[in-house]
């Protein structure tokens, strides 16, 4: 039987969230979400919902989070991409986590820079060697003629492992939060929202209506 898509509803029930749950710091309030979906063996529990706004006009994609310091939320992309192109005009962006089985989410909003070069060498120089070629042969989000051409591309280092090096167009990028949202569904449709919002060095905890 095929469900309605305005009939699909499921009713959150597994947990809440108060006040007196959170950690002072909402980094280290995230790590404590975060290990909890890792140690529920969720999949891709680092999976997140970048968006970037250029000329008004929002776009979003999924990228893996990779690090998180005690300031910064890092990742790596292409500096040749729509999100990077997109990110050089406007450096204010918003990431997702949805952590389904455990009914939360997590919204972030901050600014974002690139990180050191040093840094992303060795990121790149700790990966398998299939994504390090991936990463120097493909003009992400440019459009290509086939598939092949990157086949070619990807045999030629598979052939030639001296050859490959981090290139400049790719390397990561440092999102520093000024809101974070913990969201914990609740029955009813009444979830705990508990936001973050940062005035200078410290952060304020507010509650917002589901």
């Amino acid at each position: 039987m095929i469900v309605p898509i305005d009939a699909m509803r499921l009713e959150y029930k597994q947990s809440s969230l108060h006040e007196n749950d959170l950690l002072i710091d909402p980094i280290l309030q995230f790590k404590k979400w975060f290990d909890e979906a890792v140690a529920a063996q969720l999949h891709e529990p680092n999976a997140m919902t970048l968006a970037t706004v250029k000329n008004n006009k929002p776009s979003a994609r999924i990228v893996l989070l990779k690090e998180i310091t005690t300031s910064d939320f890092i990742f790596y992309t292409n500096y040749t991409s729509r999100k990077a192109n997109e990110i050089s005009m406007n450096n204010n962006v918003a990431v997702v986590f949805l952590w389904h089985e455990l009914e939360r989410q997590v919204r972030i909003e901050g600014t974002i820079e690139k990180i050191a070069s040093s840094k992303s060498d060795a990121y790149f120089y700790s990966r398998p060697i299939s994504s390090q070629i991936g990463a120097i042969v493909s003009p992400q989000s440019t459009v290509i003629k086939n598939y092949e051409l990157l086949q070619a591309e990807i045999k030629k280092y598979e052939d030639q492992p001296e050859l490959i090096k981090r290139p400049p167009h790719w390397g990561g990028y440092a999102l520093t939060p000024t809101y974070i949202e913990f969201w914990q569904g609740r029955r009813s449709r009444l979830h705990d929202r508990l936001a973050y919002k940062k005035n200078n060095e410290t952060w304020a905890i507010e509650r917002l209506a589901p």
